[in-house]
């Protein structure tokens, strides 16, 4: 391990925009590409609306907790809860599942998630919370877009 940080947040949706751009901020010494950066945040981002939305719903006094390590040009992101848990993850990565479908709500985002990092697993348990752990590796060789 190279570099390591972890972050603890209040499941408020003011603090969705915070973790993304830490994280976003935390990774640019791996010297990634603009649509590396906007990867990463957008799937941190989805983590932890996840977070707020759906583990600690009307709940502002969860806590998300969001680790990250680098080591060369990998970048190891962990978001977990402590909320309800998916009781099918099958189900739940599924395109367009919700578990708030008359909330406007199209998915959960584990798509978008696993389609921008390299690497991606959801593990959780009912009423035991929910863990991701998404690994990107910075394909720095080329100049920022």
């Amino acid at each position: 391990m190279e570099n390591y940080f972890e972050l603890k947040l209040l499941s408020i949706s003011e603090n969705e925009k915070f973790a993304r751009n830490t994280v976003a901020g935390f990774l640019v010494p791996l010297d990634p590409t603009l649509s590396e950066l906007d990867d990463i945040k957008t799937a941190v981002s989805e983590a932890v609306t996840n977070c707020i939305v759906h583990a600690y719903e009307k709940q502002d006094d969860g806590i998300i907790t969001i680790k990250v390590t680098t080591s060369g040009n990998r970048a190891t992101i962990t978001i977990s809860d402590e909320g309800v848990g998916i009781s099918d993850i099958e189900k739940a990565i599924m395109p367009f599942y919700t578990t708030k479908p008359d909330a406007d709500r199209s998915g959960m985002g584990f798509t978008l998630m696993q389609s921008f990092m390299d690497e991606f697993e959801v593990s959780s348990g009912e009423n035991k919370g929910t863990t991701i752990v998404m690994t990107k590796i910075i394909d720095n060789r080329g100049i920022n877009d």
